[in-house]
């Protein structure tokens, strides 16, 4: 697998990089092993001076940070500042409330004895993530995992490397411990064996859903616990009653925040009858105003598709949808510019029959659906092999509420961006995966849920005592 960095503006070659040796990957494993089984006998607290101080160093290099994941990806540098400041919120976040999250559970049980649940590492995680949050991703599970004391190894996506170093370096300026994260230019045959190893213990997947497949497969063979983090064709229901300025305000941002490639970004619009036209309009003049340009530039509100494939998969699925019969409402135009540019497109009349009715559009595409009334919206938001997020505006918040109950995802807001937060559990249902990241859901991933029953001496007499069967 080739490791490189090609800058989606100008399609420069910046970097390749060598891939990953036999030699360094079982060093990885080696030293990963060998400070869990350190870790084991540590307080969960002496590991947050450490995660504080990767927060400190993702905000000092803040400037840097941002423009390798822009050249790296090429989303809007001031998308990437942005996510590096969020790195660091999710850094400080589990470093001031892992250990309080991660107290035993008391028990009350029939049993005479003290019942808890303790949440301890479990060992080696191996995580497989993708480019367009490049350092988001990562930190959604190194982040918890580090307070729980379960080292890491990363296969970051190809086009991603020097984000992927970056992040590494990171940990090692805070002086975390060897073995604590190791990033490898690994392939998939690579990571196949590295799931293998006895010494990993969990597999954590963000990416697509082909890619979450084959790597559940192979975690499952090992019996390893594993998390998926898949694709997502979220709705965007419109009801009724909701403001169609504001409704649009928040959809057109959404749709175009990371050019449009994010997992959670609404990219199905189901719009109430009486809205449609207006709400068709008014996204287009937004959709219209959008500047292409160098993602570097603070002038650019438009930035590239992550790279030449991406761009060609994505005006295949918008030509394959206009050929059985979707409309083209605005865009679908070529960009004079030489990096991996879509103009934003808006899609009508994708109906059920259409090939691409199912598929995740992965960039700045909206595809807008008329719906009469609120079950006719909810059947056609659940009617998708994914289930991952999505968005309800209504004038009424409890009206909104009670539609977002009957959506079938594992992430809804009612009258808000779909926002990411450490306090927050993040994940999907159906073909979006399963698991969960970020939040005390995601604290206890990859932890061993282990129940100590503490007694004096036995119960002979309890008959809701188990042993009480043995008694002669």
């Amino acid at each position: 697998m080739a490791y490189k960095t090609i800058n989606p503006y100008n399609n420069e070659l910046v970097k390749t990089y060598p891939d990953a040796t036999a030699e360094e990957i079982e060093e990885a494993l080696a030293n990963g092993h060998a400070l869990y089984k350190k870790w084991r006998d540590d307080p969960v607290t002496s590991r947050a001076a450490t995660l504080h101080k990767i927060a400190d160093l993702l905000r000092e290099h803040e400037d840097e940070l941002a423009k390798i994941a822009t050249i790296d990806m090429g989303k809007l540098y001031n998308e990437s500042k942005g996510e590096v400041e969020l790195c660091a919120i999710i850094a400080d976040y589990f470093a001031d409330n892992g250990a309080d999250l991660l107290k035993p559970t008391p028990i009350n049980s029939r049993n005479t004895g003290d019942a808890q649940v303790y949440h301890q590492a479990t060992g080696v995680l191996m995580m497989v993530e993708p480019w367009n949050f490049p350092y988001y991703q990562i930190m959604r599970v190194f982040a918890p995992n580090f307070m729980v004391g379960n080292p890491m190894i990363l296969k970051h996506a190809s086009n991603t490397p020097a984000s992927a170093a970056a992040f590494e370096k990171i940990v090692e300026e805070a002086k975390a411990p060897k073995g604590t994260f190791k990033n490898l230019f690994a392939s998939y045959d690579q990571v196949s064996d590295i799931i293998a190893d006895p010494r990993v213990q969990g597999v954590a997947l963000t990416g697509s859903k082909r890619g979450g497949q084959s790597v559940a497969q192979t975690a499952g063979k090992y019996l390893k616990k594993n998390s998926m983090e898949l694709g997502g064709s979220d709705a965007f229901v419109v009801l009724s009653d909701a403001d169609v300025d504001k409704a649009v305000d928040l959809a057109w941002r959404v749709r175009i925040y990371n050019a449009g490639q994010v997992c959670t970004s609404d990219k199905r619009f189901i719009v109430a009858d009486n809205l449609y036209d207006e709400f068709l309009e008014k996204l287009k003049d937004n959709f219209s105003k959008l500047v292409p340009g160098d993602p570097m530039d603070p002038k650019t509100t438009l930035a590239p598709m992550n790279s030449k494939r991406a761009k060609e998969k994505l005006q295949g699925q918008i030509d394959k949808a206009v050929e059985n019969g979707a409309k083209v409402y605005y865009g679908n135009q070529p960009i004079d510019l030489p990096g991996q540019f879509i103009q934003p497109t808006i899609l009508t009349n994708v109906e059920k029959d259409n090939p691409e009715f199912y598929d995740e559009f992965f960039g700045p595409v909206a595809q807008v659906f008329k719906v009469h009334s609120d079950q006719e919206a909810i059947d056609l938001a659940n009617d998708s092999e994914l289930g991952l997020g999505g968005i309800v505006v209504s004038a009424d918040a409890q009206h909104g509420k009670s539609v977002a109950e009957k959506i079938e995802t594992g992430m809804v807001f009612v009258n808000s961006f779909l926002v990411s937060l450490p306090e927050l559990p993040f994940g999907g249902v159906k073909g979006s995966g399963y698991g969960r990241e970020l939040s005390k859901l995601g604290l206890n991933a990859f932890t061993n849920e282990k129940l100590i029953v503490t007694a004096q001496e036995p119960d002979w007499n309890n008959p809701a005592g188990g042993l009480a069967v043995f008694k002669e």
